[in-house]
């Protein structure tokens, strides 16, 4: 079976701020998949390319060389099989919860009937049933991200594509959230690609962690497999030995590319 999403030898560069200058090359030669029903997280320090993979996926930027396919299909153009979920809140104002969680559904065509009673289930499945009516200023910032992720998959992507979700939120909220992310996660299984700085959170929710190095010029430097049991729990995995053990390996590959990417900034 082929993978849900494949990067070949992918570079993405950037035109230079000055004509004296070269091109910025936010990601070189980069090859990963993310295989069918997997949950893969890519970690590395900041300003290392991560977003920029995953605009890539969404079929947001197009690769200066390389290619991308998804399931052995060339991507060209927007990603219609996959959701998006973003760092920053984008949900509509104006809106209420229901409307932004259903808004998917009415521009792919579903009649207004069929989308509301969908919107229905999904907000229950969220657990804002009682918030349908309220607009995003009447949320709270975990409530915002129930509806970010209703929003996401009322529309059935194959892929999930996940930019620090859940990066804004207090720590317990956010093992909340990630508890919840696993749950629906569980029942169908769609393939994520999971961007984050936390190494904590892609070792509790993923199958496997890809470590970036510290850019310009990144790429992967790392891959391990992450052989937790499922169903989890983010809260008590975390206190198991085996978490702990993975935590030290990968922090081991990680730590010195964090520092790279922390001596670029004051630099």
């Amino acid at each position: 079976m082929s993978a849900a999403l494949h990067f070949e030898n992918l570079t993405v560069s950037f035109p230079p701020r000055r004509r004296s200058e070269a091109p910025w090359r936010a990601v070189a030669d980069t090859t990963l998949s993310v295989g069918a029903g997997e949950f893969v997280s890519v970690v590395g320090p900041t300003g290392c390319g991560k977003t920029t993979l995953l605009n890539v996926a969404a079929g947001l930027l197009s690769p200066t060389s390389g290619s991308v396919s998804v399931f052995g299909e060339p991507l060209t153009g927007l990603n219609r099989r996959a959701g998006y979920m973003f760092q920053s809140d984008a949900l509509l104002p104006w809106k209420t919860a229901a409307e932004n969680v259903g808004f998917g559904l009415l521009l792919a065509g579903v009649a207004a009937q069929e989308a509301a009673q969908q919107t229905r289930s999904w907000l229950a499945k969220v657990g804002l049933t009682h918030a349908g009516e309220r607009y995003p200023h009447q949320l709270s910032g975990g409530m915002k991200k129930r509806v970010a992720m209703a929003q996401a998959l009322i529309v059935d992507p194959k892929i999930l594509l996940m930019d620090e979700p859940f990066s804004a939120l207090d720590v317990q909220t956010r093992q909340l959230m990630e508890n919840e992310l696993l749950a629906l996660w569980q029942n169908d299984r769609k393939s994520v690609l999971f961007i984050t700085h936390d190494l904590e959170e892609a070792i509790s929710l993923s199958d496997r962690v890809i470590v970036l190095s510290a850019g310009p010029e990144t790429h992967p430097i790392g891959e391990f497999f992450i052989d937790l049991p499922r169903p989890r729990d983010v809260s008590e995995i975390r206190l198991t030995p085996r978490f702990v053990e993975l935590h030290q390996q990968i922090w081991h590959v990680l730590r010195d590319e964090v520092l790279k990417g922390y001596a670029q900034t004051v630099a």
